[in-house]
């Protein structure tokens, strides 16, 4: 820590619970404990029960889960791919086509996600490109939505390479692609990383630009978070969100493991 005096420390630990706890932890606290309740007739929720988690770990909720897994890991994928190659591409671009291509792939975060669902949904609805009502339009949906943080993660970090790796490589006779992919894509691999967990939560936790979008064969697991809260289900929903952060969170884990024995190596 900066602070270096006890008495700082403990003030700047007592300043950091007296946010923490009231802004991020109590609501979660609150979320958990609901979850656990069937009724709220004061100023906590009571009547213990697992009977919500029953219910949300299978049938229609178990299927949401899956779709929402799925969407997210095909979004952060693609959205990797791409994001990886634009930010490639711009390290080699002049300082305005960087700047375009900036722009570019931060202007579907610089709207309304909503406004997002909107364009995906109105460009998407006629042939030859018919996708409204399948699965590949929630896909494509979250997948523009997620690009920018991948190509925004990969940027930063391509400005970070050190240029000797790739000049020594090249000085020994090795050619673009095999420096490219034996060189500069596993240095970048602990970025790589980090971005598709970025993209894969925030995939995992999409909703508005999802509600003008899903199917109903293919509903994710916080349109079905919404649509329980929104009909008065309040536990059960909140039954449902514990388990939406405990897959990402498990997943997210996952990646920080390999993120971690990526920087090691």
């Amino acid at each position: 820590m900066l602070v270096h005096s006890r008495t700082g420390r403990w003030a700047a630990w007592a300043v950091f619970g007296l946010l923490f706890l009231p802004v991020f932890a109590l609501p979660l606290l609150v979320v958990v404990a609901a979850s656990f309740a069937t009724h709220w007739s004061g100023a906590l929720p009571s009547g213990p029960t697992t009977g919500n988690y029953a219910a949300a770990v299978r049938g229609e909720s178990l299927q949401a889960l899956t779709t929402s897994l799925v969407t997210a890991l095909a979004a952060s994928l693609l959205a990797l791919t791409v994001g990886t190659w634009a930010a490639l591409a711009a390290a080699g671009l002049k300082r305005r086509g960087k700047r375009f291509l900036d722009a570019l792939f931060v202007l579907p975060v610089a709207v309304p996600s909503v406004v997002v669902g909107l364009a995906v949904l109105v460009a998407f609805s006629r042939p030859p490109l018919l996708l409204n009502g399948t699965s590949s339009i929630v896909v494509l949906a979250h997948t523009i939505l997620v690009t920018a943080f991948a190509y925004q993660s990969v940027s930063a970090a391509i400005v970070r390479l050190d240029p000797a790796y790739e000049q020594a490589a090249a000085s020994l006779g090795a050619r673009p692609a095999y420096v490219l992919w034996r060189v500069k894509l596993p240095l970048l691999l602990p970025s790589l990383t980090a971005a598709a967990g970025l993209c894969f939560a925030l995939s995992m936790g999409e909703l508005s630009a999802t509600m003008m979008l899903y199917p109903p064969d293919w509903t994710p697991l916080p349109v079905r978070i919404f649509a329980a809260t929104d009909r008065g289900s309040l536990f059960s929903g909140s039954a449902v969100a514990v388990v939406l952060m405990a897959a990402t969170l498990l997943v997210l884990l996952a990646v920080s493991r390999i993120r971690t024995k990526a920087a090691y190596r």
